[in-house]
């Protein structure tokens, strides 16, 4: 006979396997293991919407003075906040009556329902990771607002977390296009000097990107233009089973390949430093509810879910090179 416990089983086996699915979906972007690496994957507990703090101009009541000369106590205005929406994310697991009877026993049962929660995370955890790329306009905008959204090819306009491009600079990313910047369509040949010029624009001091992150093309040419010298590797990536090679300080990523997430022939320059991964606290590749049962179907539902988005503290310190 079928396992008189199915929903205990169900629910045991997605707890033993939920804290492996909110760490592996960094496994499959290369932008989310450095988040992860860096403490940038930040959990919300609730709210409208959610709020990341922005640091936007420096304190105004700077001065050099000598003597009795007065100060400037006047109250700095410095930080605003950017808001995103919350994004929602389901898979469902499920177990016909038929398979019940069909897979009797307590141990044949864990076997197939584990194997339905891992293809579920596996499919959860790689939409959410491909929609770490995108423009957040998938799905009526129920989408997660990606690096094409917070990292455009037309910086100076578009709202983005709430706040107008167009009206405020300090929200405006850095961007290249080898025809229109360079005078000449990007290539292995000229890719270092406009990877060159782009990486000026995005480094304030010490503050430069570390990530940079390519399609097939992109990655290619950079690859290409080092053949003739010997080629620096990060270990660091490599060992998280990432392509990559280096530019300046900074890890070079293949994110095209076969699944990649990457936009064709771009790359992006990220500072990872402003960069955040807010999932909710309680929804984060987590068990949603109870058992489901559709009352004229015979079958169970389980549901595993993710809420969250993607957000940015500082626009003009990122880059895209397309």
């Amino acid at each position: 006979m079928a396992s008189p416990n199915l929903g205990e089983i169900i629910t045991t086996t997605l707890r033993n396997r939920t804290g492996k699915a909110a760490d592996s979906v960094s496994k499959n972007n290369a932008l989310l293991n450095r988040l992860l690496e860096k403490g940038r994957v930040d959990t919300a507990d609730g709210g409208r919407t959610i709020v990341q703090e922005i640091e936007y101009q420096e304190n105004g009541t700077f001065k050099r003075y000598a003597g009795y000369d007065l100060l400037n106590i006047a109250p700095s205005d410095v930080l605003t906040a950017a808001e995103y929406d919350w994004k929602q994310a389901v898979a469902a697991i499920s177990i016909s009556g038929l398979e019940q009877m069909q897979n009797s026993g307590k141990e044949v049962m864990i076997k197939l329902l584990a194997a339905r929660i891992k293809n579920a995370q596996k499919t959860l955890r790689n939409n959410i990771a491909l929609d770490c790329y995108s423009d957040g306009t998938a799905d009526g905008g129920k989408q997660i607002g990606g690096l094409a959204a917070a990292v455009p090819t037309a910086p100076t306009s578009g709202v983005y977390g709430g706040i107008n491009r167009a009206s405020w600079t300090f929200w405006q990313n850095q961007a290249f296009n080898g025809t229109v910047n360079g005078g000449v369509a990007t290539s292995a040949t000229n890719v270092q000097s406009y990877m060159n010029q782009l990486w000026y624009k995005t480094t304030r001091g010490a503050d430069h990107p570390d990530l940079i992150v390519a399609d097939n093309t992109m990655y290619g040419f950079y690859h290409s233009s080092l053949q003739s010298i010997q080629r620096i590797t990060s270990d660091k990536m490599a060992q998280a089973g990432f392509t990559s090679l280096k530019y300046m300080n900074a890890d070079v990523v293949l994110d095209g390949g076969f699944g990649g997430g990457a936009p064709s022939s771009t790359m992006y320059f990220l500072n990872t430093d402003y960069i955040y991964l807010r999932p909710h606290s309680q929804r984060n590749f987590v068990e949603i509810g109870g058992e489901r049962v559709n009352p004229n179907q015979d079958a169970l539902v389980k549901l595993l879910g993710w809420m969250g988005n993607m957000t940015t503290s500082n626009m003009f310190l990122q880059g895209v090179l397309t």
